[in-house]
């Protein structure tokens, strides 16, 4: 089977079992988006969809959250990981939207970097979900899941294997194949023990020797 088919079958199979597939953060605005992937590095989308209501009622746009401390963002995060050091990413991103950006989030990945605590994953999550544009972010779910089913060869990074998707998914079903790859991974072929008897991409699968 050639790469070229590989991805073929596994995209086919996809379009018709998981024909809509969305990110489980609750957003309605990219700025809500950007605060809510920020808080989602190394904690779950439930956590996070508990936390933010409330920290956007606080500080509903950029502009609110630039002119406060940490300290005072610090009580809406506490039960998210790493609360210190997001409280300190989210002002800092915030001064930085309404400083250099007139309080909007910029739409290009080398804009997005910019910005405080802001890493290429996060960055391509906001490009494809807030504003459409080709991108693949790559978590722990897409890399192993990626490797898994042999759409990448050994990769050794995450920025390998964004390469390696960007080169052969067709652009227009990328918002589709990273919800595609990052759900697969977080509820059926999960890092230390995949669910293969319920995957429907065994006949696919490197990870099962095809």
């Amino acid at each position: 089977m050639t790469t070229e088919e590989r991805y073929q079958h596994i995209i086919d199979w996809f379009l018709v079992h998981v024909p809509e597939a969305k990110s489980e953060l609750d957003f309605r605005n990219p700025y809500e988006l950007l605060v809510a992937v920020i808080l989602s590095a190394q904690c779950t989308d439930k956590r996070v969809n508990m936390t933010t209501p409330a920290l956007l009622e606080a500080f509903p746009v950029p502009e609110v959250l630039a002119a406060t401390s940490p300290d005072v963002v610090f009580p809406y995060i506490k039960s998210i990981s790493y609360p210190n050091n997001k409280a300190k990413s989210l002002v800092g991103t915030a001064q930085k939207l309404v400083s250099d950006f007139n309080g909007r989030v910029p739409d290009t990945m080398e804009e997005l970097l910019t910005l405080p605590g802001v890493g290429r994953k996060t960055a391509s999550v906001v490009l494809i979900c807030a504003f459409e544009k080709p991108a693949m972010p790559v978590d722990t779910h897409v890399f192993r899941v990626a490797n898994r089913l042999g759409l990448t060869e050994e990769s050794k990074s995450p920025e390998e294997t964004e390469k390696v998707l960007l080169a052969h998914i067709p652009e227009k079903l990328l918002p589709l194949a990273h919800h595609w790859l990052i759900l697969h991974g977080r509820y059926i072929c999960q890092a230390r023990k995949p669910l293969c008897g319920e995957c429907g991409l065994m006949s696919w699968c490197k990870y099962q020797g095809h």
